[in-house]
């Protein structure tokens, strides 16, 4: 249970990451400095794009990921919807091990894109033999479970189905709270039952998640825990980007949710239920999958964990469990034109940027992008003085020119070494060297997934609802 301790000591390090001074840092003369050439070797090792058709609501999407923890303990997955047109993606950030991340990852989709499928048509392909992978279409996900475990997530999958479809179909929101708790809940039978220590491995580490569910031009964002979701909304008047928060973390920073777990343990409970601004002085982030050991019973805590992980394994003041939940807080948001972005981030990017600061960064890499285009002429004549002040714009542009086309490695460059005169190159170099018994003390794993929206085909969709709606019968 070592691992419990030092995760928590990280994450209060790196809480207060803006207060370490960069020349604690270079007091480590032993770290080697690396060139530009492999600087950029690893920010793009994990990067990954996808470009949808050009008649979807969505026009691509890119992603990066820089782990610190070995193995990486975040983890992210997107994939089509199928049946229907539809595209899902979710950020899990890990915490006491890989494990719960991982599987979370994808069993949370599989379960959403049934949930939100109409009834009748997921009856339909149940009987055609589906399985829990017949309902989406994953772009950067080709590991499957090992096959010991595959089919007890399976035989649990399948008994998620049957209640669905014995209940009348719900909005998406209900549907997007209700698979998190179930998913949570079976995570939690299947360690039970099994007495695997691989499913226990699960049920014990933790996972927060942010979820986005896109489909037409409603976007819901499902959040437990302390990832984030941030909309870059470009203003049509100014030409200015705003950031629009698009979820809530639950840790101890969020009042409302310290009042929401207080009230639900006895006075004698309020000194210790949240203490050094973590669960039982120990969690940080107030709600999460997995994580069992803060939601059992005493009496499954002392019968069935004790004996394999010891006493460390129970919290200290664990008196009336459960103190964790993961119920997600679901926010909708209906697609504009305006809407130009949307990121997702595991909390590793956030203890380096302001949400303001993310869609600035990603806006400003979206304008510098334009000049590596082909040059195109406007319709119509075109005078020579247009051409050339068109090429001086472009010229202009150069100084511009972003060294990553992957805005997710952007933001992860501009996190590292951003300072008030610009990227500095050799801070980014101490970041990537630092030795992995030290490194997890001055940053987190960071996960990034940037989706581009389709103005033009949203403005479509939102000219042909008024168009229906003027046309619309009067009764």
């Amino acid at each position: 249970m070592f691992k419990f301790v030092l995760n928590d000591a990280a994450c209060y390090v790196r809480s207060n990451v803006r207060d370490f001074s960069l020349n604690a840092l270079r007091l480590l003369p032993q770290l080697p400095q690396l060139s530009p050439y492999d600087v950029n070797l690893v920010l793009r090792e994990n990067e990954f794009v996808y470009n949808f058709p050009v008649d979807g609501v969505i026009r691509s999407y890119e992603s990066n990921q820089l782990g610190s923890n070995w193995p990486c303990e975040d983890s992210r997955t997107e994939a089509s919807l199928l049946h229907r047109n539809g595209f899902i993606c979710g950020i899990f950030d890990g915490h006491a091990g890989a494990a719960c991340g991982q599987v979370v990852s994808k069993r949370l989709l599989r379960y959403v894109s049934a949930a939100t499928l109409p009834r009748q048509v997921l009856r339909e392909q149940m009987m055609q033999g589906a399985d829990s992978q017949s309902f989406l279409k994953c772009h950067n996900d080709n590991v499957d479970f090992v096959s010991m475990i595959k089919p007890i997530y399976e035989a649990s999958f399948l008994k998620y189905v049957n209640q669905l479809l014995e209940t009348p179909q719900r909005d998406v929101s209900s549907e997007l709270v209700n698979a998190f708790l179930q998913l949570d809940e079976e995570i939690s039978q299947e360690a039970l039952a099994s007495n695997d220590v691989r499913t226990m491995n699960v049920a014990l580490s933790g996972a927060v998640a942010c979820l986005v569910h896109i489909e037409g031009l409603q976007m819901h964002v499902a959040s437990t825990g302390d990832c984030g979701a941030v909309l870059g909304v470009l203003d049509p008047e100014t030409q200015q980007w705003q950031p629009k928060k698009l979820n809530i973390e639950h840790n101890a920073d969020n009042m409302s949710e310290v009042r929401r777990i207080l009230a639900e343990h006895p006075k004698e409970e309020h000194e210790t239920v949240i203490r050094n601004g973590r669960l039982l002085s120990q969690l940080a982030p107030l709600r999460a999958f997995g994580d069992f050991r803060y939601k059992w019973s005493q009496e499954i805590m002392q019968q069935k964990v004790l004996p394999m992980f010891g006493v460390q394994a129970m919290a200290p003041n664990y008196y009336t469990p459960p103190y964790l939940t993961a119920r997600p807080d679901v926010q909708q948001h209906k697609l504009g034109p305006n809407d130009k972005f949307l990121v997702i981030a595991s909390d590793g990017l956030w203890d380096f940027l302001s949400p303001s600061e993310v869609v600035s960064l990603v806006g400003e890499h979206i304008n510098s992008k334009k000049i590596l285009e082909p040059m195109r002429l406007p319709e119509g004549e075109t005078t020579l003085q247009e051409i050339s002040q068109q090429l001086a714009e472009r010229k202009a542009g150069l100084t511009r020119k972003p060294v990553d086309q992957n805005a997710a490695t952007h933001l992860i460059r501009h996190a590292l070494g951003g300072t008030d005169y610009g990227i500095e190159h050799s801070k980014i170099s101490y970041y990537l060297t630092l030795p992995r018994d030290v490194v997890r003390l001055y940053r987190d794993d960071i996960t990034i997934t940037v989706i581009y929206f389709n103005s033009e085909h949203i403005a479509k969709l939102h000219s042909d609802v008024d168009q229906t709606e003027v046309t619309a019968p009067v009764a």
